[in-house]
């Protein structure tokens, strides 16, 4: 007889194909429902799918809840947190994740009771090889989850150890039947026995058999379900008919067991195998748009607006955590696994595109409000350019500021190497209202230039430099362009466009048909990409015009073309097919000293249902791939799929896997990387890596699809749920794919990390402005202040920190808890060296989790592949 503890939960999707809105008058009586329910049966217990955000939410519509719901926490009957909201484990960056525990946790903290500390992602579609790293930072030790287990190739049991690609490992407890293997519906109770016999006790032998486990957790709920009436008396009944104990228990509870168990295998790699339920290996490229602004939304926070708030208040400029925090939780509300991987309705897009929007105000705010107050402190005048480095180690190189002036006769000093890249003169207007101390007055406005200037900087680390301009009698010198030029070279390449195919030469390699666009129909539809039959990939032509425009500093290639495309699936195998015309502009740039290629494609999007695909020839023989993901590099090798491969898995388990911001090909002698700006699938065929940049469609689910036969996913196959269009997955219009090319010798984990984290360091600039004050939007609505006269002067250099470090820093930002002080986020990316930080020691740092608890027996050593919190009060 096995014992099998039963939980009760609900899980909460915030939006699918429903919205938000949709869930929140949902939830209004069911969770009323749950609290009287517990209250009247104090042996009872519910688990509240491990996010905040839902019980916030309800919260807010009933304040008068939070007193019952912190009552039922702390008597261990109500089981909250810790996430804010069930991410998708494979698409945030790391830091999103961990952002995601620490402020779901000290919300509960703050608002309700201690959380449930278990990493509790019932459905979400595969997990990272470095998720227990990443649990591990907020001290998380257990794991539970559904999707991604093989138990022929991976770990033999569904409870195990999960190791990371580090030392970290956390407990793993898997429901492979989903986390309604123990569903009790209202059905199930009225025919408890069919319900036993046919579902619950198959269940718990299947659990039971891999792993030969005596104990066994089996969950009980589904999507918005409603709490187990009288839970108690019907595990009676269902006791009365099952061949296995049943009792009931508690996640937390079940795992302290698990922890008693000395004979765990220990598994290390990802879980996203699809053996028993899908994981959407593909979901990646889905609704490309999300994956693209998350990216830039999570890049705006953590490499521009949490440096810049140290920064500030380094200067003695207040600004409080509320905003940030609010931002945080505006992208955190966009990285559920529905929700960012794309399998949702348009009607739901639009809301998330309205969240991001939203992201991006409070962060521009934030960043005007910061920069303004500065420049109050510094007294710029308009002829000076205040400069911002957000890297905690000194910045030489280009960057890129934008100015309005009422003449381009200006110049810099020359040691900036000042040029123009790009301009828009804005006419006269004529009867301007101008408010002055006699009243309002009416004046002529003159024209006026926005300029987009390149300079060469050194700038100090954290910090700013003022730089000035000056009248001149000469035109600041702009960009030479040249047409029908279609070759660039720097120190150490030289990018050649002939007779549509891209040459890459270099001092020691030389790589022909170096880049290659790819296109081809999808049959799939907002969980996957799958292939048409009849259809094959076509290597899309390169027959457009080029360009040159360059300076001394750089030169950029300009192709301009149309591919004539298939118009929708139909189309893609008819014999008379009806084409329509996509235009392109593929760039790729140099810059002076750099041997990083810098890339764009650009298309207007004018047909349907297609994946298109950018491939990289590298021309190095390696076996595997290696993905910076998580903090960490993974290696990916394509494995073997049989020919009857529906036999065993419920998808197709093709090669195509996930990554961060990096991957790369790697031997002993030469390695090529690619970096990308929120493009995160991709396939090594031979020796080139393939990037995923749209997989378009017009369904939410289709069923029979060529590479996940059966039903369709989500639930438009369920009786009475109708097949659901979804037009906006189709992207059309404007869709800008950004991406760099790095060639390294050697692979040095740090090092290569350390440039590819370079490649993404923002231009952040600003001018006082007189011209336009509509430019920063709250420009004129920050109105001058009396600033505390014991504050220091400021200067018109200033460091607020530097540290230079082998590891790459991968957020520094002001602390939650501890007043006065910021937190540093270290990542060792060395897979088998540990890096020791002893030096910070000595500067008055504290090793910290991310929860910012501290860690006294800390040896200031970060183990591979693994991350370091720690934290300084400011001097």
């Amino acid at each position: 007889m096995t014992k099998a503890y039963f939980v009760n939960h609900t899980h909460w999707d915030r939006e699918w194909y429903f919205t938000t809105q949709d869930a929140q008058v949902l939830s209004d009586q069911l969770f009323l429902d749950v609290l009287t329910e517990l209250e009247q049966h104090p042996e009872a217990n519910f688990t509240l799918d491990g996010q905040m955000s839902i019980i916030d939410e309800f919260v807010n519509m009933h304040p008068e809840a939070k007193t019952r719901i912190s009552k039922l926490v702390n008597r261990k009957q109500l089981f909250i947190g810790p996430w804010y909201t069930q991410t998708d484990a494979l698409l945030p960056t790391g830091e999103s994740i961990i952002r995601n525990l620490v402020i779901g946790i000290n919300d509960a903290k703050e608002n309700y009771g201690s959380p449930m500390m278990i990493g509790y992602l019932p459905d979400t579609f595969g997990f990272s090889a470095q998720l227990p790293m990443l649990l591990k930072q907020v001290n998380i030790k257990d794991f539970i989850f559904w999707r991604g287990t093989n138990f022929e190739l991976q770990q033999k049991s569904v409870y195990f150890k999960w190791k990371a690609l580090g030392k970290e490992t956390v407990y793993a407890a898997n429901f492979p039947l989903g986390y309604y293997t123990g569903q009790i519906s209202v059905d199930s109770k009225n025919d408890l026995t069919t319900f036993v016999k046919e579902r619950l006790d198959s269940g718990i032998l299947f659990e039971a058999k891999h792993g030969q486990n005596q104990e066994v957790l089996i969950p009980s709920g589904i999507d918005q379900m409603n709490i187990i009436h009288n839970v108690s008396a019907t595990l009676n009944e269902v006791n009365q008919l099952s061949e296995n104990q049943i009792c009931l228990g508690t996640y937390p509870e079940f795992m302290e067991k698990l922890h008693q168990k000395t004979d765990l295998a220990i598994y290390q790699g990802e879980l996203r195998m699809p053996t028993y339920s899908r994981v959407h290996r593909t979901i990646g490229s889905v609704r490309s748009r999300i994956k693209r602004q998350n990216f830039q939304l999570e890049q705006t926070i953590l490499r521009r607006i949490e440096p810049l708030m140290v920064i500030a208040q380094k200067c003695g400029i207040a600004i409080s955590n509320g905003p940030i925090l609010k931002l945080w939780k505006k992208l955190l509300e966009c990285q559920p696994h529905d929700t960012l991987g794309g399998s949702v309705s348009d009607n739901v897009t639009i809301d998330i595109q309205q969240r991001f929007k939203e992201g991006f105000e409070i962060a521009a705010g934030i960043e005007n409000y910061i920069k303004k107050r500065i420049a109050q402190r510094l007294n710029l005048k308009t002829n000076q350019i205040l400069l911002f480095n957000t890297e905690t180690n000194k910045f030489n190189g280009f960057k890129t500021i934008k100015i309005l002036t009422s003449s381009k006769k200006i110049k810099f000093a020359s040691q900036y190497q000042a040029v123009i890249l790009k301009e828009k003169y804005y006419e006269a207007r004529k009867n301007i209202m101008q408010q002055t101390s006699r009243g309002f007055e009416f004046n002529d406005e003159p024209g006026y230039y926005e300029l987009i200037i390149q300079l060469k900087v050194s700038l100090p680390a954290l910090g700013y430099q003022v730089v000035d301009f000056q009248e001149s009698e000469c035109e600041l010198l702009g960009c030479t362009t040249v047409k029908n030029k279609s070759e660039i070279s720097n120190e150490f390449w030289k990018i050649n466009f002939h007779e549509g195919k891209i040459d890459l030469l270099g001092q020691n390699n030389q790589y022909f048909d170096f880049i290659k666009i790819l296109d081809s129909g999808n049959d799939g539809d907002t969980y996957d990409y799958s292939p048409l039959r009849g259809d094959h990939e076509l290597t899309l032509p390169l027959n457009g015009t080029s360009q040159v425009i360059s300076n001394t500093n750089f030169a950029e290639l300009t192709i301009k073309g149309e591919w004539n495309l298939p118009y929708d699936l139909p189309d893609r195998v008819a014999k008379d097919p009806c084409l329509k015309k996509v235009p392109y502009t593929l760039k790729l740039k140099l810059t002076a000293n750099e041997k990083i290629i810098t890339g764009s494609l650009t298309i207007d999007n004018k047909v349907l249902s297609h994946r298109l695909r950018l491939k990289i020839k590298t021309d190095i023989a390696a076996e595997n791939s290696i993905a910076e993901l998580h903090g960490g590099f993974i290696k990916h090798k394509n494995e073997f799929i049989a020919e009857d491969w529906a036999e065993k898995f419920v998808e197709k388990p093709v090669n195509i896997f996930n990554f961060d911001q990096l991957v790369g090909i790697q031997n002993d002698q030469d390695g090529m990387y690619i970096l990308a700006k929120g493009m995160k699938e991709y396939e090594k065929v031979d020796d080139s890596l393939i990037l995923t940049l749209m997989a378009t469609t017009g369904q939410l689910g289709k069923p029979n699809l060529l590479w996940r036969p059966g039903r369709a996913s989500g639930d438009t196959t369920s009786i009475g749920h109708l097949m659901t269009p979804t037009p906006l997955a189709q992207e059309t219009g404007l869709n800008k794919f950004e991406f760099a090319i790095l060639n390294k010798k050697t692979a040095d984990a740090n090092n290569i990390a350390k440039e590819a984290h370079r490649w993404f360091i923002p231009s952040i600039s600003y001018q006082k402005q007189t011209l336009n004050l509509f430019v920063n939007r709250l420009d004129n609505k920050i109105w001058d202040i009396e600033f505390d006269k014991r504050l220091k002067q400021l200067k018109t250099t200033f460091s607020s920190l530097e540290i230079n470090l082998p590891v790459v820093i991968s957020a520094i930002y002001p602390a939650y808890t501890i007043k006065n002080a910021y937190v540093l986020r270290l990542t060792n990316f060395s897979e088998n060296l540990s890096v020791s930080v002893g030096e910070l020691k000595d500067q008055g740092y504290q090793v910290t989790n991310a929860l910012e608890e501290v860690i006294t027996d800390s040896d200031f050593k970060i183990s591979p592949s693994s991350m370091m919190t720690l934290i300084k009060r400011y001097d």
